[in-house]
């Protein structure tokens, strides 16, 4: 992990206020490679995280299991709360991140247009998180990895003429920290959906022939 020189932070760009940009010069900005993580120690000065570029994973780990689960999914423009204690954040691919400290998110509140942006962007992670309980409501673990693999496409995903790219390092390892299941589970459901014409695997690149507007 390395901590970079501040940035213009994504959610706040087409504002193109000179006070917002003066206060997000002061807000440090963390660098994370391809699967680094970063735990609650080396976020403590910070109340929110704001995913400039790349993927943020927030991973917890269950007490007492060496089982971990993946709570939340950030790409550029979102907002996240810091790892709390058994929590860090993971990264799929280099990611840089902006840390907000309270008095630069108190001070950013006081800007209504910036506020209003902030609001919005903490909204949005609200809502992934509805849908992502939603999805593990599912009895069945095909149900549940279907509904994981819609929800990527619909937040990440690359339209294209057939269908959806997801140009993500899916592994069946992390799919299936992402939906409470086996790994050995998610590869067979992984199998039902190709059988289903739903999924085309190529590698760790998933495409979904869906249709962008039923997501």
């Amino acid at each position: 992990m390395a901590v970079g020189p501040p940035t213009s932070t994504s959610i706040f760009c087409s504002l193109g206020s000179p006070d917002v940009d003066a206060l997000l010069a002061e807000a440090p900005v963390v660098e994370l490679g391809a699967g680094d993580v970063a735990g609650p120690a080396q976020l403590a000065e910070a109340c929110l995280l704001v995913v400039e570029s790349g993927l943020a994973l927030i991973r917890s780990r269950q007490p007492g299991t060496f089982r971990e689960v993946v709570v939340c999914h950030a790409g550029p423009g979102a907002v996240l709360l810091p790892p709390r204690a058994g929590e860090v954040v993971a990264t799929l691919v280099p990611t840089r991140v902006t840390l907000l400290t309270p008095g630069l998110r108190d001070r950013l509140l006081q800007i209504p247009d910036a506020a209003a942006l902030l609001f919005d962007a903490l909204a949005a992670t609200i809502r992934q998180k509805h849908r992502t309980i939603a999805a593990l409501a599912w009895p069945h673990h095909l149900d549940r990895v279907r509904a994981k693999l819609l929800q990527l496409a619909a937040e990440h995903g690359v339209v294209g003429r057939d269908g959806i790219r997801l140009d993500l390092p899916l592994t069946h390892a992390l799919l299936a920290e992402m939906t409470g299941s086996a790994r050995e589970t998610v590869t067979r459901a992984i199998d039902d959906l190709q059988e289903e014409g739903l999924v085309v695997r190529r590698g760790r690149t998933y495409r979904l022939a869906v249709d962008p507007n039923d997501l």
